[in-house]
């Protein structure tokens, strides 16, 4: 197959790209605007390969996807780029409109033209992907129910709303014009590369500079914790075997409490570091409860018993597993995020063509 990956310099577009590289034949394009999450060190263990391509482009600019289309005739989209952190949704929603709303529909509309041009076989196996989140349905708590396909959408914040926006569009462009689409919605996930904002790379980075742990609230709320390489066998299976029409949820089987998951990092790092910060015994001294963020969803919880059921994928890493994974890589590859840190995977990146 050949598969466009839009985002694919992103925290999980990354993880799609280095698995169907490094776990099938196929061949793959990259689409990314390289925004601040965009990391082409990311795919640096895959780029040199003769079927990884890259072209920087912003979904929203309809000429240049055209043209990507024409050029790499693909026989599926993965879509993946996205705005996806909840906090900078609140304080500028304004990008998560464009890109998540609008980049989504101007994607959609040049799937649709190239797709209407193939002939009867190539449409029918043609195969739109658009990877979503759980957070499209709102917060779970005080009950013991699960997400599942049909639970009814209730974001919450700026960057949930995009996200259920889009997931309409795309179910839409099926039902009006054909286009063969397939929604999938996943946990929280977590893993190598993510990006140093996010919980859990910020908690271990934090720890390693003797920084405070910044926890919301009481640390109460409960995500549902996907490895990052699961998910990304995850989404090859759906692509590759998936029905149009349909949506699959994706979750590690793994509910813990975020105060739970900067302990356990807390403690692993304690086993794995002998020489802590001058100032600590250790690690859990520096956890710190900070304001609670403005509308915060205190439980997500997926229901993946379809994806198991229909097409046979189950998450290889336990919680356990898969957190001491990334600690350990994160100890291991302190140039990638020190890079991440001190900007300096973004300057490079200023003279790259388009």
């Amino acid at each position: 197959m050949k598969i466009i990956v839009t985002g694919g310099a992103g925290f999980i577009g990354s993880a799609v790209v280095r698995h169907i590289i490094e776990a099938t034949h196929d061949e793959v394009l990259v689409i990314d605007k390289l925004t601040y999450a965009g990391n082409l060190e990311s795919l640096a263990s895959v780029s040199s390969n003769e079927r990884y391509s890259f072209r920087q482009i912003d979904i929203c600019a309809p000429t240049a996807l055209a043209t990507v289309f024409q050029d790499f005739q693909p026989d599926a989209v993965m879509h993946l780029a996205a705005e996806s952190h909840v906090d900078r949704s609140i304080v500028g929603p304004a990008a998560f409109i464009e890109t998540n709303i609008v980049g989504t529909y101007v994607l959609l509309e040049a799937t649709r033209d190239y797709w209407s041009q193939l002939t009867s076989s190539a449409k029918e196996s043609f195969r739109f992907h658009h990877i979503s989140t759980d957070e499209v349905f709102g917060d779970l708590h005080g009950t013991e129910s699960l997400f599942t396909e049909t639970t009814p959408y209730a974001p919450s914040s700026p960057y949930s709303a995009s996200k259920a926006s889009s997931d309409h569009l795309v179910r839409a462009w099926m039902r009006t014009f054909g286009l063969p689409t397939i929604v999938t919605n996943c946990s929280n996930n977590y893993g190598p590369y993510h990006f140093p904002e996010k919980l859990i790379p910020l908690v271990i980075l934090n720890a390693l500079e003797g920084k405070p742990l910044p926890v919301y609230g009481n640390g109460c709320q409960i995500r549902d914790w996907l490895y990052v390489e699961d998910h990304a066998r995850a989404l090859y299976t759906v692509v590759t075997e998936g029905e149009p029409g349909e949506t699959y949820n994706i979750g590690g089987h793994n509910e813990r409490k975020n105060i739970d998951v900067v302990k356990t990092i807390c403690r692993l790092l304690d086993e794995i570091i002998s020489d802590k910060p001058m100032q600590i015994d250790r690690f859990e001294e520096l956890i710190t409860y900070v304001t609670d963020r403005p509308g915060h969803d205190l439980r997500y919880a997926i229901d993946a018993s379809k994806i198991e059921r229909e097409l046979g994928w189950t998450p290889a890493e336990t919680f356990e597993s898969g957190i001491r994974k990334t600690v350990e890589w994160y100890l291991a590859n302190e140039s990638w995020w020190q890079r991440v840190k001190d900007g300096s995977y973004s300057r490079e990146r200023l003279g790259l063509n388009s």
